[in-house]
């Protein structure tokens, strides 16, 4: 089975379950294959990173195969405004988050009732130099683990929603998102939009952030911040210490 999130913002958790952790984010539009139900709840794979986990069976509509197909060939259209609405064919407000998909909207078959929207949308691939312009649009988001907008929203989330609004491909976790790209050997090397991964003392990637200029970052810590990287990792001027050691810098693009 196939279906699609048809409300703005559903939480995708670790196991069927309301107490679960909530692990990432079904934004308005993005479609998935439903693996196995359980009650009323369903494990789902997601189409654009193949993230897998649980969702209430009442927080989205089923799609056809042929539907999916055709939605998984499309261009992605995208929401490029930090909230917007779609209206219905009974003039119903729905607010949709930044990065949520509009693919689906041309889509009599599946846009059922009727939702239009008139905001900014975004589409293609964008040159390297906008990332950062994107980035800016999240500063200040409260950090939210497992979240994907700019009302909450955790490390990895935040670098994917990013290269996602200007059509790059990158994996839901950072410990995934360090596996893709080309390793620099020298902060110096790294241009603004390169990633930089950061690890613990067992060398496990848990961290990730935008490179900007002049050896500067911005990431989610606590909030979407920018801070200093220098050779060490991550150096907070307000806490007056390192808080992530870096491991590596990948180009992407």
């Amino acid at each position: 089975m196939f279906a699609i999130c048809n409300l703005a913002i559903i939480p995708l958790r670790a196991e069927p379950s309301d107490r679960s952790e909530i692990v990432s984010q079904v934004l308005f539009g993005e479609h998935f294959e439903i693996l196995e139900r359980q009650n009323q709840w369903a494990k789902i794979k997601l189409q654009f990173d193949g993230y897998e986990g649980w969702v209430d069976s009442k927080q989205y509509q089923i799609i056809s195969e042929k539907n999916f197909n055709d939605l998984s060939k499309e261009a992605i259209i995208l929401n490029a405004d930090l909230v917007e609405y779609v209206t219905n064919a009974k003039n119903m407000l729905l607010p949709i988050p930044l990065g949520a998909s509009l693919s689906f909207l041309n889509h009599s078959e599946i846009n059922t009732e009727g939702f239009q929207f008139e905001g900014l949308k975004t589409s293609g691939i964008k040159p390297k130099s906008d990332l950062i312009t994107t980035a800016y649009q999240y500063l200040n988001a409260p950090y939210l683990w497992g979240g994907k907008t700019p009302f909450g929203i955790d490390c990895s989330g935040f670098t994917q929603m990013v290269y996602k609004l200007n059509g790059y491909h990158l994996l839901r976790d950072a410990s995934q998102q360090a596996g893709q790209g080309d390793a620099l050997s020298f902060i110096e090397e790294s241009e603004p939009g390169d990633l930089a991964f950061f690890d613990n003392d067992e060398g496990k990637i848990i961290h990730v952030g935008i490179m900007m200029e002049n050896n500067y970052i911005i990431h989610a810590s606590g909030k979407v911040r920018i801070d200093r990287l220098d050779h060490l990792g991550i150096y907070n001027a307000e806490q007056n210490r390192h808080t992530h050691r870096l491991r590596v810098i990948k180009k992407i693009i």
